[in-house]
């Protein structure tokens, strides 16, 4: 027995207005998510590659050459690691005494999805390039 008529609770159209607002709000927010996502691994890509850099130039300096210098030889760095599966770090062909380029090449959704920048480089002069062209790949 109910004092009075009053009943407790959620309506059926209540309860479908908030999964609808949900919906909508997960529409918008899934996607800028996702580009964050990818920007973030770009820019860790980004930082990996100036590190190597560094690297190679410390290498330079005790050899007075880049000849030898390889992949391989490159350290196991934190960033390589946490980016393994995202972008594969190489040497764009064999570096000679006097120049080499390093370039990040995105891999898996990384590649479907960062198609403005794609395969980052740079060079022992410190220059750096997109193969997409972006303005804001660094």
């Amino acid at each position: 027995m109910r004092a009075s008529g009053f009943q407790n609770g959620f309506t059926l159209i209540e309860l479908m207005i908030v999964v609808a607002v949900i919906g909508i709000l997960a529409a918008i927010a899934l996607p800028a998510y996702d580009r964050f996502v990818v920007k973030s691994r770009r820019s860790a890509g980004a930082a990996c590659l100036m590190e190597m850099a560094q690297f190679a130039e410390r290498y330079h300096t005790t050899k007075m050459s880049y000849a030898g210098l390889n992949t391989a030889a490159l350290p196991a760095t934190a960033c390589r690691t946490d980016l393994n599966g995202h972008y594969a770090f190489s040497f764009q062909g064999s570096p000679t005494a006097t120049a080499y380029t390093l370039q990040a090449v995105p891999q898996g959704a990384q590649a479907t999805k960062d198609t403005s920048c794609g395969t980052l480089r740079i060079n022992e002069k410190g220059q750096r390039s997109a193969s997409g062209g972006g303005a804001a790949c660094f």
